[in-house]
């Protein structure tokens, strides 16, 4: 059950509409989760302003507590962050409401203080199956976001959420240290990194720096790997406060935030519904089976039909699925996926090709006319451009280039083609 302070947004009550502050979108899902969006588990999380204000803001520091003590304020019935220095001595910073702010939560618990639960993205899943074997490296209380109840909406984040106790607890082993004002900081153990985009998320958009963001939303470079204890340098010149098209990484899933106002100028689902129907109204044919090719509909993105457009990735032709050039190796799998394009003899990869239908995902609304390789999801030339250009944290200290509908590494030179179709012979 939900606390009064996580009321959920009500429309019923008024005609108002509640004012959206943003959306975050996982990274890593085609529109909805494999087996379908299920209450606070979803791909999509919108944050609306909520009926009354639960955000808080820190008020009295209690230094020097004993173990005992220390417990004894987080028992309190308010919120509270302790800081443990040693076994005999912890710091405890209290917390207060604050009118001003929508205070959101985000992480793999499922308890009630969690608005939005967040599990690990496998690349490539069809299914919820998939992605339950791993053993989850993203925090249970992750982050919160605060959100300003009044235009403009400053969005901020901070690492580490709220526990049932209203509770935040650094252990000994957590990095956590004085800061020159003389309160305590900290950083979680696996860490919340942002990375803002430059020129925001727009046809211009280029990727920013990848940063860490504290306890109390300071903003550091990267530690040495990720859970590493030693602390990055302080970065006083940038802000914890998310832009349109900020990325958030949770070690084990990433988000994209976007603003109401970035989402007024992204192309709806209806849009890219239109786009599709333009495709196949052109009739695309494949030029072995001289047979005509359509997208399938957008609720329909796991299987292949009849229909489905396939592509040789080494050179962007596109066929309907045929057997041309499959050579008794290949058919019996000692070359992969690799097979020779009827067109233009390039050898390479061949796969069918499936819409991007999360439309969060698209910098514009320009036609689907590339792919990205290896997948085959298809979006717009600058979308893909944006994409193939974004290093995004993988496992402990790499990063690359993933597809944003699937989470699978991209590969080849850009990370991306385009698709040559061949109109009707008519």
């Amino acid at each position: 059950m939900y606390s009064p302070e996580q009321e959920t947004i009500s429309t019923t009550t008024s005609t108002k509409v509640p004012v959206k502050y943003g959306e975050l979108i996982v990274l890593g899902y085609n529109g909805s989760l494999p087996n379908g969006d299920r209450g606070r588990r979803k791909s999509r999380f919108a944050l609306c302003k909520r009926p009354k204000a639960n955000g808080v803001k820190p008020s009295t520091v209690h230094v020097a507590c004993s173990p005992q003590a220390a417990k004894a304020i987080s028992n309190k019935d308010q919120h509270s962050i302790s800081y443990t220095l040693s076994r005999a001595q912890t710091v405890v910073v209290e917390y207060t409401h604050d009118s001003n702010t929508d205070m959101f939560q985000i992480g793999r618990s499922t308890e009630s203080p969690i608005d939005f639960v967040v599990t690990d993205t496998v690349a490539g899943s069809q299914s919820n199956a998939d992605t339950q074997s791993v053993q989850s490296t993203i925090s249970r209380f992750a982050c919160r976001i605060m959100c300003q109840r009044t235009s403009p909406y400053t969005t901020r984040i901070y690492a580490a959420g709220f526990d049932s106790s209203k509770n935040i607890f650094l252990g000994e082993k957590a990095a956590k240290w004085k800061t020159s004002d003389s309160q305590m900081d900290g950083l979680t153990t696996n860490g919340v990194l942002v990375m803002h985009p430059h020129n925001g998320f727009t046809q211009d958009s280029k990727p920013g720096v990848w940063r860490e963001i504290s306890v109390c939303g300071n903003v550091f470079t990267l530690r040495e790997t990720r859970s590493a204890q030693q602390r990055g340098k302080m970065v006083e010149a940038e802000s914890q406060e998310l832009v349109d098209g900020s990325l958030i990484d949770l070690c084990g899933a990433t988000l994209l935030w976007r603003t109401a106002e970035g989402l007024s100028r992204t192309p709806t689902l209806k849009q890219l519904e239109a786009l599709r129907q333009e495709i196949n109204a052109a009739r695309p044919q494949c030029p072995v089976g001289f047979n005509t090719l359509a997208f399938p509909s957008m609720r329909r993105k796991d299987t292949p039909d009849e229909k489905q457009p396939w592509v040789y990735l080494q050179c962007g032709h596109v066929h309907g699925y045929h057997n041309w050039g499959n050579h008794r190796e290949e058919r019996e799998g000692r070359d992969g996926r690799q097979r020779e394009c009827p067109m233009c003899r390039a050898k390479g990869p061949y796969v069918p090709l499936w819409l991007g239908c999360e439309a969060g995902f698209y910098v514009d609304a320009a036609p689907p006319t590339h792919a990205f390789n290896p997948c085959g999801h298809v979006c717009s030339d600058k979308t893909a451009a944006f994409w193939s250009q974004i290093p995004l944290p993988h496992g402990t200290h790499t990063f690359h280039a993933a597809c944003p509908f699937c989470a699978q590494q991209l590969t080849g030179e850009q990370g991306y083609i385009r698709l040559i179709f061949q109109g009707p012979l008519d």
